[in-house]
């Protein structure tokens, strides 16, 4: 049985509503975080389900040093903090220096643990000692069992608020595979979240940037679910192809009611059994 998390008014974890996280890759600008904040937050509504914002205000670990990063710490957070006060939505975001996280702990509802970061020891812990809820992505290198000792690095600054999201383990070179017997192996430790739009990526599939199959996007959702994941996280834009990062993957606005409403149901279904 999963741990419960706390988010703000929102319970995370088995028996609780289905969480969908959902955003652009990286701020863009401060009226495309709007837009897709306040239609993600309509679907909240409309489904009855807690939703959290998304959006990096720095993609450090992109592919060519010529990438689009995003604005910064700065302005980054300045973006999402007016997201946060126009929308009332709950905002998450990644660090990836123990120096980012005093300032976005001011601002961020969730801070967010990239996947190549997992293991960062001093990263977890000062992540934790903020009492924030704490996201930690699953390291593409990483088994699931070894993920208790990730969550141990954020509980022992006295921090029980932290989830688990899986992403793909690299099979090969160029290729990500999902464990979904591994969500249930997490869910000793925390709250699973399934990553639907980096599962689909090809990392340097594209050259200078990750490729994708995002067509199997639908089907990993509804898989992941069905095998007990308590929440979603899927990078949306209303125009993906137009998107400055992970254009290859991002799900279109307009299809990720639908999406949702699917594996809404399919929780209901199997919560029932």
């Amino acid at each position: 049985m999963s741990a419960s998390c706390r988010i703000g008014q929102y319970t995370v974890g088995r028996g609780e509503p289905l969480l969908l996280i959902a955003g652009p890759c990286v701020v863009e600008s401060a009226d495309l975080c709007l837009e897709i904040a306040e239609q993600i937050k309509q679907l909240g509504r409309e489904l009855n389900i807690p939703v959290i914002f998304k959006a990096s205000f720095d993609k450090a670990n992109r592919q060519s040093v010529s990438s689009f990063r995003g604005p910064g710490l700065v302005e980054g957070l300045k973006i999402l903090a007016e997201v946060r006060e126009k929308t009332q939505l709950p905002v998450l975001s990644d660090v990836h220096e123990v120096q980012q996280v005093a300032p976005a702990a001011k601002v961020l509802d969730v801070i967010q643990i990239p996947a190549f970061l997992c293991r960062q020891t001093d990263l977890l812990n000062a992540a934790g000692a903020t009492g924030k809820c704490v996201n930690i992505k699953k390291g593409q290198f990483m088994a699931p069992e070894q993920m208790k000792d990730a969550v141990a690095k954020v509980t022992a600054a006295g921090n029980k608020n932290v989830l688990l999201t899986e992403r793909g383990t690299c099979f090969g070179y160029g290729q990500l595979i999902n464990d979904l017997p591994g969500i249930a192996i997490m869910q000793q430790f925390a709250p699973v979240v399934f990553d639907v739009t980096h599962s689909t990526q090809r990392p340097g599939g594209a050259g200078g940037s990750s490729g994708g199959v995002p067509e199997f996007a639908p089907l990993l959702a509804r898989s992941a679910v069905a095998a007990g994941a308590d929440g979603l996280f899927i990078e949306t834009h209303p125009e993906p192809s137009k998107a400055k990062c992970d254009a290859a993957t991002m799900l279109r606005l307009d299809k990720l009611k639908s999406l949702v409403a699917e594996c809404i149901a399919i929780r209901d279904l199997i919560s029932n059994q």
